[in-house]
């Protein structure tokens, strides 16, 4: 393996997050603490717990979710589209570096800010709601499980993207909906049962319900069936990364 080359996309594209750090991590920041203050203290004090876990606490891994999810995509998509977009991408193509090394670089990297995010995340929420980490192993095995599965999700729409609108269609249009709809701000035995069915095919709902059981030991759905899920997806982008390199789907174009 040529570990040079993994190491150098992997600093150029970890270079770029503190080239631009109020937009990858302070922004975030302040808009998810926003989170904490309008949702924890408006529905707050309607909602007061969950399962004995004060409202403001039970939305916390839901939030951290939103974040990891939406920015793992969007790094990822940036990170490969932009050489597309200038051109640099066919340099890389005809370097001495394999697919999976350059996947390693940029899929790397977008995981690695994503965890970076969201454990800042996690201690500015120890700031609003007093917290606690019931499965510390099962919290960064989630952490980093979704981190690098929506990191490879964000690999593919950016070699599937042939402008910047298509580069913001998925994160937008379609994931944080379902992440808002998969129970961040509320636990889905709180729906009716034909509500409650639906939502189970919501895949967001899998992750969520994992993440928060590693808090608190709450879950909606059985961990394992939830740890399956992640795996069941990383599996799927790693198979689709595969199709795309093997045919050279946008990239050789």
């Amino acid at each position: 393996m040529n570990l040079r080359a993994v190491s150098a996309i992997y600093l150029f594209e970890m270079a770029r997050t503190w080239r631009t750090l109020l937009q990858s991590i302070v922004a975030p920041v302040i808009s998810t603490s926003l989170y904490f203050v309008v949702f924890g203290t408006a529905i707050g004090t309607r909602i007061e717990h969950i399962g004995e876990v004060s409202y403001g606490a039970f939305i916390v891994p839901g939030l951290i979710m939103l974040s990891l999810l939406t920015h793992s995509i969007s790094n990822a998509s940036f990170g490969i589209y932009f050489p597309k977009f200038t051109g640099t991408i066919y340099e890389l193509l005809s370097a001495p570096v394999s697919y999976f090394e350059v996947l390693m670089g940029y899929a790397g990297a977008a995981a690695t800010k994503s965890i970076l995010l969201g454990l800042i995340i996690l201690a500015t929420a120890g700031l609003f709601v007093p917290l606690r980490v019931d499965h510390p192993v099962a919290m960064v095995l989630f952490l980093v499980l979704t981190s690098v599965t929506f990191s490879l999700l964000g690999f593919i729409i950016g070699i599937w993207a042939d402008n910047f609108e298509k580069l913001q269609f998925v994160p937008l249009l379609i994931v944080t909906p379902l992440t808002f709809l998969g129970g961040t701000f509320y636990s889905i035995d709180m729906l009716p049962p034909l509500w409650r069915t639906i939502t189970l095919f919501n895949p967001v709902v899998y992750l969520v319900s994992g993440f928060r059981w590693s808090f608190y030991g709450l879950a909606d759905v059985n961990v394992w069936l939830s740890l399956g899920m992640t795996l069941a997806f990383l599996a799927a982008c790693l198979a689709i990364i595969a199709w795309i390199f093997r045919t050279g789907y946008r990239l050789r174009a």
